[in-house]
Formats: C-alpha cells, sequence, structure tokens
C-alpha cells in the first residue's frame, strides 16, 4: 500500500536536510514524499530543489501557518496511509516506514501510533528524554492520555470522513484532531511498541507558563468543538500525564 509523507517547512534550511534524507532512505518501496512550504526566503527552497524529483510533491506558497500547510499536504495525499513528519525532525532508522505498514496490515486498523524520542537541538546524540505512548484503551483521553502526533499514521479515508485540522486552533489542533478521530469517532487503532520519530527538543505550547496556560485553554476548547466533557480533572492532568509518558528511559522490544 503506498504511503504518503507529509513534511511542512518554513524558514527551516538548517534541520531539513536530515529531516529529507531520513524519508528517503527509508526501505519502504512506496513512498510518495510531499513538502510544503511556506514561501522560505532563507534557501529552504533550493534545498529542496536539489532533490528534484526525488521528492513526489512540492509546493512552494505562503499559508497560514504549521497547520494550514497540513492540510495542504493532505489535499495532494494519494496514498493509503498519511504521516507527517516536521523539517526539525527525523525517523529513527530506515525501517520505520516498513514496520508502520506492517501493523496496518497485522491489524486491519485505521490508524498506528508508536514512541518518540527528543534529543538536543544542536548534538543529536545528546538524548533528553523519551515519549512513551503505550497502548490505548478507550477513555485514555478523559486521563490526559495522547499519543505523539508524528508517530500517528491514519489511513486517508479517516480524514475524508472525519475532517483535517482546525485552523481556528493553534497549539491544540493536533490534539483536537486526535480527540476527534481516536476518542469521539473511536476510529480502530494498533501500537507500534518501538520509538520511530527522533525530535529536536523545544515546543511552542510548553516554552512558558503563559504558553501553557493558553494550551489548556485550547485543549478545553478542543473537547467544547466536539460536543464532549471531560472529567474536572482531565485537562490538568494532561500536562501531568505527559510528564509520565515523556520518560528518561526507554522502553521498547528489540528490533
Amino acid at each position: 500500500m503506498k504511503v504518503s509523507i507529509i513534511t511542512v517547512v518554513y524558514n527551516g534550511v538548517e534541520t531539513l536536510r536530515d529531516c529529507i534524507e531520513s524519508v528517503l532512505g527509508q526501505t519502504y518501496p512506496d513512498i510518495e514524499y510531499i513538502v510544503v512550504d511556506g514561501k522560505s526566503t532563507d534557501g529552504t527552497v533550493e534545498l529542496i530543489q536539489t532533490y528534484g524529483d526525488r521528492i513526489s510533491r512540492f509546493v512552494s506558497e505562503p499559508d497560514q501557518g504549521l497547520y494550514d500547510a497540513m492540510n495542504k499536504g493532505i489535499g495532494l495525499a494519494t496514498g493509503e496511509i498519511i504521516g507527517f513528519l516536521n523539517a526539525d525532525d527525523m525517523y529513527r532508522h530506515n525501517d520505520v516506514v516498513t514496520h508502520i505498514v506492517q501493523r496496518f496490515a497485522e491489524t486491519g486498523v485505521d490508524g498506528v501510533y508508536s514512541d518518540m524520542m527528543y534529543v538536543d537541538r544542536t548534538d543529536l546524540n545528546k538524548i533528553k528524554r523519551y515519549w512513551a505512548s503505550g497502548t490505548y484503551k478507550h477513555g485514555d483521553f478523559l486521563w490526559g492520555w495522547m499519543p505523539g502526533h508524528l508517530s500517528f499514521f491514519a489511513r486517508k479515508r479517516v480524514y475524508e470522513q472525519y475532517g483535517t485540522f482546525r485552523l481556528d486552533l493553534k497549539s491544540a489542533a493536533d490534539y483536537e484532531l486526535m480527540l476527534r478521530f481516536i476518542h469521539k469517532n473511536r476510529i480502530s487503532l494498533a501500537y507500534l511498541h518501538e520509538t520511530t520519530i527522533v525530535m529536536r527538543e523545544g515546543g511552542v505550547s510548553n516554552a512558558n507558563l503563559t504558553n501553557r496556560v493558553r494550551a489548556n485553554q485550547e485543549d478545553r476548547l478542543a473537547w467544547e468543538l466536539n460536543g464532549l466533557k471531560p472529567y474536572f480533572f482531565t485537562l490538568t492532568l494532561k500536562p501531568l500525564r505527559k510528564i509520565i509518558q515523556l520518560i528518561h528511559r526507554e522502553q521498547q522490544r528489540p528490533r
């Protein structure tokens, strides 16, 4: 089955090459690689162009931000399965997509997710922490659970049926989408017990207290927009649960 991988970027020339190489180095034979650029001015466009037709689709035009660009990528995708890899990030090894597809094939599910690890922005060998998602049970979102978004692959039909990213949310748009897919509409889901994503450390929603408060407000709005009611402690537990998920050791089965 064809897999569409989408990278969105704006002025990301410093890190984009690592991202692109990790996608192009995948052993899985049927990958459609889509890069959506927000009209970069720092050499990003020129870097992408050096890869020629190794990148399946390339768009460079102004957008309304990260999630607008992601939605453009979804619209361009022709694969049965869709995944995202941001310009700062990489796949951990060359068999990631192969393992993801195998999990889809084994289970027949609508979505597959796995684990992620965070590294220092400049020293990629310096591992800072792990995001160990664990096996999902319905209702876990009420207890603050969510998978790492970049580790989440879904069938294109899920986006066609339940929609794409909301542009009226900022830091919580990925949370809202997974809440809508997984908790509200109960898509079938499988866990790949493996660290597949390497992320450079950083993040807007957790950068400071003000951003954390804003993110918490958006998380609440995500529930309201879906006609859902969290427990009184759900949104307080979510950042605390993330701390538990972001353990400083790896828990995965040997490859």
